[in-house]
């Protein structure tokens, strides 16, 4: 093992047994998540929910299912941190708040995800929902705009903003067709591209 492997195989640690927020948590802390500094593509989504917390799996729920058709991978593709690191905005489940999932806790992303970026450096970035775009694209002043918009870019690296995949936002998928007509068969040609490169 290298330095380089040795250094983010201690960061993950850290981070796998971080406590930071344990005070406002409603279980005992379970960061979730999957990386490895040779992933080609760095998925930055909300928080776990709870199935997760329990499986300790990111995105192990019905959301998970459909995110992952939006980016045309299958379940190993999406689990292959070689290809695809997945960080979620808050690491840990964050517990309900007027019956949704209650928003990621702050303290993670300033805490943890320049340390991961900096090793990861991937070629392509994919935000999921609108905490992970306010915080890395604010420049937006909504997630429709930021999902719709050509060229952007974080850290230099292409970046794409999908909505989150929740049964909630059918609502928004309904009113955004150009979403699925246009958006998504981009999504996947260019997660297939990327993928092919690194193969």
């Amino acid at each position: 093992m290298s330095d380089s492997q040795r250094c983010f195989s201690s960061l993950l640690s850290k981070i796998k047994h971080c406590q930071i927020c344990q005070h406002a948590l409603p279980y005992p802390p379970n960061p979730v998540l999957s990386a490895s500094p040779h992933a080609a593509i760095t998925l930055i989504g909300q928080a776990p929910g709870l199935k997760a917390h329990e499986s300790s799996t990111p995105w192990d729920d019905a959301s998970g299912t459909r995110l992952r058709q939006w980016l045309g991978l299958d379940a190993s593709s999406f689990y292959n941190d070689s290809l695809l690191a997945i960080i979620p905005m808050g690491f840990c489940f964050p517990g309900y708040k007027n019956g949704a999932d209650a928003p990621p806790r702050k303290e993670c992303a300033p805490a943890w995800h320049n340390a991961l970026l900096n090793f990861i450096r991937p070629q392509l970035m994919i935000l999921v929902g609108r905490y992970a775009q306010q915080y890395y694209l604010p420049q937006f002043k909504t997630l429709t705009q930021a999902v719709n918009a050509q060229n952007k870019t974080v850290r230099g690296v292409n970046t794409l903003v999908l909505p989150h995949p929740s049964g909630r936002n059918n609502r928004w998928l309904a009113q955004h067709p150009w979403f699925e007509e246009r958006v998504l068969p981009e999504v996947k040609e260019t997660v297939a591209r990327v993928i092919f490169e690194q193969s």
